[in-house]
């Protein structure tokens, strides 16, 4: 009668702890989950504040080079505080794509492992039909910002430059032979804006296919 009791309570650990493993289990796949969706917002608001930055930034530089004499402490310390925040945002963005690029990889392996669990074969086929064309819409966001991070660099450099170049020789004669070059970044902040525009639209794709209802 003790060993049978005993037996029955080590069968009682046993089925308990199976079930909060399954329960562990479906726990890490919500929060997964959950993360992911956040990350892909966290990405959005970001870029959308960095587009914003962007144009801050480049119409402060723009301001700078035709400052009048009056103007050039002025304006150069604007330049100077928008560049920051510049540089702020756009590291922020790299690191919520690298976020993202990171939750979606572990989302969609958990759920592989998940998918293969089900016994109904039809859901098992839902299941990973659905895997399979999210994580080929997910997979466009770090595809379509693969040079971001390089461009982007290259471009906060330029501008630094300009920034260290003026620090030392704010007159309007250092104005005058920088200006050709901040007309040139300028316009190459323009082009780093337009590099973020399929970045934007992989992410709308994926909102759009989350939670946008079928007709």
């Amino acid at each position: 009668m003790k060993f049978r009791n005993h037996s029955l309570a080590l069968y009682t650990i046993c089925l308990l702890g199976t079930a909060s493993f399954i329960g562990g289990c479906a726990t890490t796949g919500m929060d997964r989950s959950v993360k992911t969706s956040n990350s892909i917002q966290d990405v959005d608001n970001e870029i959308r504040k960095f587009t914003v930055q962007i144009d801050a930034t480049a119409a402060t530089l723009d301001a700078l080079v035709k400052s009048g004499q009056q103007d050039l402490k002025k304006n150069f310390d604007k330049y100077s505080d928008h560049l920051a925040k510049l540089d702020h945002e756009g590291k922020r963005v790299i690191k919520r794509m690298d976020e993202m690029k990171k939750n979606s990889t572990q989302y969609f392996a958990e759920w592989e492992k998940q998918g293969d669990a089900f016994t109904n074969p039809e859901i098992r086929e839902l299941s990973e039909e659905r895997r399979i064309k999210l994580a080929e819409i997910y997979a466009q966001v770090p595809k379509a910002g693969l040079g971001i991070r390089g461009a982007y660099n290259s471009y906060l450099t330029n501008l630094k430059e300009i920034q260290k170049y003026l620090s030392t020789d704010l007159t309007p004669s250092g104005i005058e032979s920088i200006t050709p070059v901040a007309n040139k970044a300028v316009q190459d902040m323009d082009a780093l804006k337009s590099s973020l525009q399929p970045v934007v639209a992989a992410l709308d794709e994926i909102k759009a296919e989350l939670y946008s209802k079928k007709k």
